[in-house]
């Protein structure tokens, strides 16, 4: 018989009460277990699904959550001032049962939060609550909050909105802490939110003389804050020598919390876990909390806009937005955003974006007790340009770096030169050559680059040269977890409907894993998931996930569609995420937590609650039973193989025909989704082993990170070398590499190319002619496959056009628009010539008449190869 302890090490059950929200991260096994623990009889009378559980539990043995002042509001500070002035107060002998840290530092501007570790120890009747902060004249300075850890008897932190801080112009500095017992703290919280003043009570309080607090502004910092943004998370970070600030946080340095002369790391809330944490890394996810106040809106972001997601079942009408990395060149388009009440406005994309960014660096400034002025954000190679103009016009507080800038596979790079300089293991002015593979979240990049070091007299001197060389702006790790997702989607259906029968992964794709890198070749990847797709298609009649799609059904079935799709997108990228730490975990099952295996290949994902609508007849019912379904590492590894091999082949196989690719001496894989061994196995198709920068040091924690942060890593290098000037480094950046073909139809219908696949920008160019009567043009944008990737059209108004001398025409257009091309213009014929240019990641059109004999110029056009940095959006409810 299973057994288990409910947050073992806090009070004993005896007397125990529950929150709603410790019951909300239970399982339904768990919750069972505390009906039959507490004698609840209605709670086993019958089979109760989770939501009635906690509702019978609360009723019962429910306790409130405890009133914390943890928001501001406008006149409740004065409010409590008046209350502490006014009501009686009666101070009782705490006997030191309430001890405090020797040194509290407080930064008005950022507040106090867990990540600071001030532990409070208490071992009287005081729980979490609210704390005053006075000084010895009995005047507030500050409302602080109590809040439990829970890994820890009688251990408490404490907490400050900044918003609830006054701590400037005070003349004594006699500071106390007033705690108080739970009605006190309550009757302080209504005082502070209650505009209507309540009926005086006789306020028990303890004081506690702090021996040393310290009061600090934070200071504005010359060091630079480098922000990795990408599709799917966000990382960000900065060098802190011994001179960033005058006076660091002494505090945070004996916590560990700050290395100086070290990279340091942005921690952000990791609030999904049952315990309050943080880590580097950050969903690149916005929620809108409150759009009331159009000028005022509020956000939740990254792990708490997904934990606020999970907790609305998926279902709650406020906006959500996932991959707004994607805007980049749309970024003034406006969107109308909800938020949970139903309030509706109207803001420009590239505000949401500076919502996001303004709060990544509110926190680094939190983490580092600094204020930051100097920003470089990591940009993809191919559209640097577009995202430099985005941040400088919207970031506009800041100073954002442009010059030297380092793109996002450069950075990674970097860091390995850096590490060959720090254990030379270069040959001196050696010509190396690489190609970075950077798999993110939603977009793929290969990139090249050639290096050398040369050791002067006074410090290295490293040249490097980059270019972008190919690119799939609709492949990344978000393919990979999707892919995970339909085969889970079939595996359920397939489950629910044939009374828990298991369908293969080798019925679903007929071909032997040895075979499927050669079948690429053969058939293509289409073919081969070809009959996948199709039962994927057909399991949506069982298990719906299409919520767009119910957008004129009942709200019940809407939200029921729509928690499917986010459920099963979150078990699929957890599940992921577990099989290739590289850990010993080859198979991989849902239970609730409680559940144990001997077997120590198989890993238990444990859930609150399994929640799943199944089509059954007329009805979408609610399936609350866990499957007794068990994935292993070999399906999962067959089911992606084709996908990734196919990407693989795409960037190198014109390498490895052109013999090219035996040049590069370092083949470097970043990107989270490149710690998959199928990445290595495809690439073993093309290059040796030996040539690929695969394996991470460090434990399978860290090895989850190390790919995303050594991009972060590579750039805070390259700031520390530039600011230190130990390493000289000279970056030129060859123009990039077009993966398309832009083509135009003549009169007869056959298609003319005016850019040809593989041209550099700096270098692509073309036209063709069409009558002057012409109103209108369309140009085909293909892949290199030959897939109709966007059709533009030209809306051509000659009243636009105005005369233009040749060499006019010749000067301005040098290099573009060739002389002999503008002379052989017959009257009455219209060229539209075609050019792109190193600086942005599409082409011009321009168009130059020949009428009476002179030359006209019309208007100038520019159209981006990708209107979103991915057009693949898997969050639409299409898929």
């Amino acid at each position: 018989m299973w057994s288990y302890r409910l947050n073992p090490g806090e009070q004993k059950y005896e007397g125990r009460r529950f929150t709603r929200s410790e019951l909300m991260e239970m399982s339904t096994y768990k919750l069972r277990n505390i009906c039959h623990k507490y004698r609840i009889i209605r709670g086993y009378q019958k089979e109760y699904d989770r939501d009635s559980l906690i509702r019978i539990i609360l009723k019962y043995r429910g306790v409130k959550k405890p009133n914390l002042i943890d928001e501001k509001k406008e006149g409740g500070f004065e409010r409590v001032q008046n209350l502490v002035q006014k009501n009686p107060l009666t101070k009782l002998n705490h006997l030191d049962k309430i001890k405090l840290p020797a040194k509290i530092t407080v930064y008005q501007e950022v507040g106090v939060n867990k990540e600071d570790q001030y532990k409070i120890i208490v071992e009287n009747e005081i729980k979490e609550s609210n704390v005053l902060l006075i000084n010895g004249e009995d005047h507030l300075c500050g409302i602080f909050n109590l809040k439990k850890d829970k890994s820890e008897d009688d251990v408490y932190f404490l907490y400050a909105n900044k918003g609830n801080l006054n701590l400037t112009n005070i003349d004594n500095k006699n500071y106390s802490f007033l705690f108080f017992r739970k009605n006190e703290s309550e009757y302080i919280y209504k005082s502070y939110y209650q505009e209507k003043e309540l009926p005086p009570i006789n306020l028990y309080y303890y004081q506690v003389p702090i021996i040393d607090f310290e009061i600090k502004e934070l200071e504005d910092t010359r060091t630079v804050l480098c922000i990795d943004f990408g599709t799917s998370n966000t990382t960000a970070g900065a060098y802190l020598d011994t001179n960033y600030v005058s006076g660091p946080s002494h505090n945070d340095i004996l916590n560990g919390k700050i290395k100086i002369n070290d990279i340091n790391f942005v921690k952000f809330p990791y609030t999904i876990s049952k315990e309050e944490k943080w880590i580097e890394i950050m969903p690149s996810v916005v929620y809108v909390i409150d759009c009331k106040d159009s000028e005022n809106i509020k956000y939740l972001f990254g792990y708490e806009a997904l934990d606020r997601m999970k907790k609305n079942d998926y279902s709650s009408s406020a906006s959500v937005f996932q991959g707004i990395k994607r805007w980049v060149n749309n970024y003034q388009q406006e969107e109308e955003i909800y938020d949970e009440k139903g309030n509706i406005s109207v803001i420009k994309r590239g505000e949401i974006i500076k919502a996001y960014i303004n709060y990544v660096i509110e926190l680094a400034e939190h983490n580092f007790k600094c204020k930051f002025q100097n920003i470089h954000i990591s940009s993809p190679v191919k559209m640097k340009a577009q995202f430099l103009a985005m941040f400088e016009d919207i970031m506009n507080d800041y100073h954002i770096e442009k010059v030297d800038v380092l793109d996002e596979g450069i950075s990674v790079l970097y860091n390995t030169i850096a590490n060959f300089i720090k254990d030379r293991k270069f040959v001196d002015n050696k010509e190396y050559k690489a190609l970075v593979i950077d798999c993110g979240g939603g977009t793929t990049d290969l990139s090249s680059c050639t290096f050398s070091i040369e050791e002067g007299n006074i410090s290295y001197k490293v040249n490097i040269e980059t270019g972008f060389e190919n690119g799939d702006t609709n492949f990344g790790g978000n393919n990979i977890t999707y892919r995970i997702m339909q085969y889970m989607k079939i595996v359920f259906a397939n489950y629910y409907k044939n009374n828990g029968e298991i369908i293969d992964i080798d019925e679903l794709i007929d071909i032997p894993a040895v075979d499927i890198f050669r079948l690429v070749d053969e058939i293509g990847v289409k073919e081969i998931y070809k009959d996948f797709e199709e039962k994927y298609r057909e399991v949506g009649n069982i298990i719906p996930t299409k919520f767009r799609e119910y957008e004129n059904k009942t709200s019940a079935e809407y939200q029921k569609v729509k928690n499917n799709f986010y459920f099963l997108w979150e078990i699929a990228e957890n599940m992921k995420k577990q099989f290739f730490k590289k850990t010993n975990i080859i198979r991989n099952k849902f239970d609730s937590d409680e559940l144990n295996t001997v077997d120590s290949d198989l890993h238990i994902t444990s859930l609150n609650q399994w929640n799943l609508s199944i089509i059954d007849g007329q009805s979408l019912d609610r399936v609350n039973k866990f499957p007794n379904v068990v994935f292993n590492i070999k399906e999962i590894s067959k089911l992606i193989k084709a996908d990734i091999y196919e990407i693989v082949k795409k960037f190198l196989e014109s390498f490895y025909e052109s013999r090219e690719l035996m040049n590069y001496s370092i083949i470097k894989l970043t990107g989270q989704s490149c710690k998959i061994d199928i990445f290595k196995e495809a690439l073993k198709e093309f290059v040796p082993g030996r040539s690929i920068e695969f394996k991470q040091k460090g434990t399978d924690k860290s090895q989850s990170l190390e790919l995303k942060l050594a991009c972060l890593r590579g750039v805070i290098k390259y700031m520390k070398s530039k600011k230190l000037g130990d390493i000289e480094v000279s970056i030129k950046n060859a123009a990039p590499a077009l993966p398309y073909t832009l083509t135009a139809k003549t009169f007869t219908g056959r298609e003319k190319v005016v850019i040809h696949n593989q041209e550099r920008t700096n270098q692509a160019k073309g036209f063709i002619s069409k009558p002057i009567s012409t109103e209108k043009i369309k140009f085909y944008l293909k892949s290199d496959e030959g897939t109709l990737e966007k059709i533009y059209i030209y809306e051509n108004d000659l009243s636009e056009y105005t005369f233009a001398e040749i060499d006019e025409i010749v000067s301005q257009y040098e290099g573009k628009i060739v002389q002999e091309d503008t002379d052989n213009i017959k009257n009455g014929e219209i060229k539209f010539f075609v050019y792109t240019d190193e600086n942005n990641w599409g082409f011009y059109v321009l168009p130059i008449c020949r009428k009476e004999e002179k030359l006209h110029v019309g208007e100038k056009k520019y159209f981006a190869f990708e209107g979103d940095l991915s057009k693949l959006d898997f969050f639409d409810g299409l898929k």
